[in-house]
C-alpha cells in the first residue's frame, strides 16, 4: 500500500467555536495538513459526512445540537462510516467522562490545549490506520498468529481488531467477556491475548490469571489494554502475570512495539 503523509489527509473539523477553529486550523497548517472542511455542530457533522468521507474527524466535546460521543456513537453505528478514524479535542480531564470515548475506539484523545507533539502523535495514529504496515517478525508470520481479542463493548474489539489486521494479523477470534474467553481458550490454542481489564464478571486481571494458573496454555504472552492510569492500578494489573499493558486509545505504533517485544523475545 502507498505511504501517505499528513499533507495527504483530508479532515473534517467540528467545532462551534470560531476562535478555536483558528487555533486549531494553524496546528493543522503547521503540520501540512491543508485539506480541512468545518462543521459547527452534531446534526452539520452528519449531513457533511454523509455526502463526503474525510480521512479523520477531529471534533470538541460540546455543541449546542449534542456532544462528540453521539457523534462517535454514530458513525460507529452506520457501515460506511463505521471506519472513520476519530479524534477528540477537549479540556475535559476526569476519566469517567473520558471512558465512554476510550471504549468506542477513538484514535486519539487530545487535550485542549494541545501541544504540537500531542497532535503529531495523533495524526500519526491516522495514518497508521489508513497505511497499514505489516508487522514483520523473525520467529513467527504475522498471517499465521492465532490472537484473541477480549473486550466487552464491540466498538473497542472492531478498533483492536483493525489495527492487528493492519499489522498483517488475519487469524482473529474475538470474546465478549472473560467466561466466553475462557470457553474459547478451553477449545482453540492461541500465540497472544489482548484483553481489555475492565469487563464484567470475569475481568482482564482474572482472564490473566486463570491462563496463568489453569489453562494448558499458561505461556501465552498476555496484552491488557486498559483506561485505567494509577501507579497502584498498574501494578496490581502487572502482578496478575500480563506480559505488556497498553493505555486506550489503542495505538498502532504502541502495540507494534509491544508486539515486537512479546514475540521475538
Amino acid at each position: 500500500m502507498v505511504s501517505l503523509s499528513p499533507a495527504d489527509l483530508s479532515l473534517l473539523l467540528v467545532e462551534p467555536s470560531e476562535t478555536q477553529r483558528r487555533v486549531i486550523l494553524r496546528h493543522l497548517n503547521d503540520e501540512g495538513i491543508a485539506q480541512v472542511d468545518g462543521a459547527d455542530g452534531v446534526q452539520s457533522a452528519l449531513d457533511y459526512l454523509r455526502s463526503r468521507r474525510p480521512d479523520l474527524v477531529l471534533s470538541a466535546l460540546h455543541f449546542t445540537d449534542g456532544t462528540a460521543l453521539e457523534l462517535v456513537q454514530a458513525l460507529r453505528g452506520d457501515p460506511l462510516l463505521k471506519d472513520t478514524p476519530f479524534v477528540l479535542v477537549s479540556s475535559e480531564r476526569r476519566p469517567t467522562e473520558l471512558e465512554a470515548f476510550k471504549q468506542s475506539g477513538v484514535a486519539a484523545i487530545l487535550p485542549k490545549p494541545f501541544s504540537r507533539d500531542q497532535l503529531g502523535l495523533a495524526i500519526n495514529a491516522t495514518l497508521d490506520l489508513l497505511s497499514p504496515q505489516e508487522l514483520e517478525l523473525s520467529h513467527f508470520d504475522a498471517r499465521a498468529l492465532r490472537v484473541l481479542v477480549v473486550d466487552d463493548s464491540r466498538m473497542a474489539r472492531r478498533h483492536i481488531v483493525r489495527v492487528l489486521e493492519n499489522l498483517g494479523i488475519t487469524q482473529l477470534t474475538e470474546a465478549a467477556d472473560g467466561d466466553q474467553a475462557i470457553a474459547l481458550l478451553q477449545e482453540q490454542m492461541f500465540d497472544l491475548v489482548v484483553t481489555d481489564y475492565n469487563m464484567p464478571n470475569i475481568n482482564g486481571r482474572e482472564l490473566t490469571e486463570y491462563i496463568r494458573q489453569h489453562s494448558v496454555q499458561s505461556h501465552i504472552p498476555v496484552l491488557m489494554v486498559t483506561s485505567e492510569a494509577s501507579g497502584a492500578h498498574l501494578a496490581n494489573i502487572a502482578q496478575s502475570g500480563v506480559d505488556a499493558i497498553c493505555d486506550k486509545p489503542f495505538e498502532p505504533a504502541e502495540v507494534r512495539a509491544m508486539l515486537y517485544r512479546l514475540l521475538e523475545q
